[in-house]
């Protein structure tokens, strides 16, 4: 599946066959794009030499879609490569068949059961893109109270990430009350909309939250970069490690495959901050 090495369910034992649809099955993994999701599935990519820990991958797609290849099977390939073991969700979205608090759900589970496989001896991180990195910030922000969240098969596992990176993500421009573009209309489906609304990560924070590497664009026309400020600052003010690169002109979802642009080197920048944290 995705030339994955291993593939499973989050919730149960059901079959992944048929857990999601393609927008193409014959595109090549790196370039999958996820349309549907009826059951979230976690997909593994096995490092050639282990460092005993391992990151989560959550790719972007505005939670209507599932940008699997360009932010999820590149994303691992690369992690893989510096010796993580990397797991790339493929979690459910906002909507009338899933509930507003699906996409968080899936993402909690999949830290639990990447932490109970054993495969993140040394520490279990987190990567997000875009939505995925609303999603990865929200790992490290409270649980609603209000919401009731469904039984873990790995109750005893931790959520919380040990490092984040937050790419070029909406953390809290698309809630009322807080959006940058005047009048912004709600966005659709009303459960994505009521997702950002209550998943506020910069004003959720939680108490001692993870070291954080944040990536945006100056110009970027789709996520203000004054998301990256409001984390940024959430950070400082929570007394947390966070280091900010904003690049002026780079497009929204450059990923890991903008060559000659200055963005491109955020990999490495990453890279540098990963072993001055003691993760790499």
């Amino acid at each position: 599946m995705l030339n994955a090495d291993t593939a499973g369910p989050l919730w149960d034992d059901a079959p992944t066959d048929g857990a999601f649809t393609l927008a193409d099955p014959d595109a090549a993994p790196e370039g999958a794009v996820v349309t549907s999701v009826a059951r979230p599935i976690l997909l593994g990519y096995a490092p050639a030499k282990p460092n005993a820990r391992a990151m989560l991958i959550l790719g972007g797609g505005g939670y209507t879609q599932l940008m699997a290849g360009r932010e999820g099977i590149q994303v691992a390939r690369w992690l893989t490569s510096l010796g993580y073991h990397a797991f790339v969700l493929i979690h459910r979205f906002p909507n009338g068949e899933h509930g507003v608090a699906a996409p968080l759900d899936d993402a909690m589970e999949a830290m639990r059961a990447i932490r109970a496989s054993g495969r993140a001896e040394s520490g279990l991180g987190v990567v997000g893109l875009s939505s995925g990195g609303h999603l990865a910030a929200c790992l490290a922000a409270d649980y609603p109270a209000e919401w009731a969240p469904p039984a873990s098969r790995h109750s005893d596992q931790a959520t919380r990430p040990d490092v984040l990176v937050v790419g070029y993500a909406p953390i809290s421009t698309n809630a009322k009350g807080r959006t940058i573009v005047a009048d912004k209309p709600p966005l659709p489906p009303v459960e994505k909309q009521a997702m950002y609304d209550r998943l506020q990560p910069d004003a959720q924070l939680m108490a001692a939250p993870p070291p954080a590497f944040i990536v945006y664009a100056g110009n970027d026309a789709v996520v203000p970069v004054e998301n990256a400020r409001r984390l940024h600052a959430a950070f400082e003010a929570a007394g947390a490690s966070a280091e900010l690169h904003v690049f002026a002109d780079a497009p929204h979802g450059f990923a890991l495959d903008t060559p000659d642009l200055p963005v491109s080197l955020w990999p490495r920048l990453c890279e540098a901050w990963l072993r001055q944290t003691g993760f790499l």
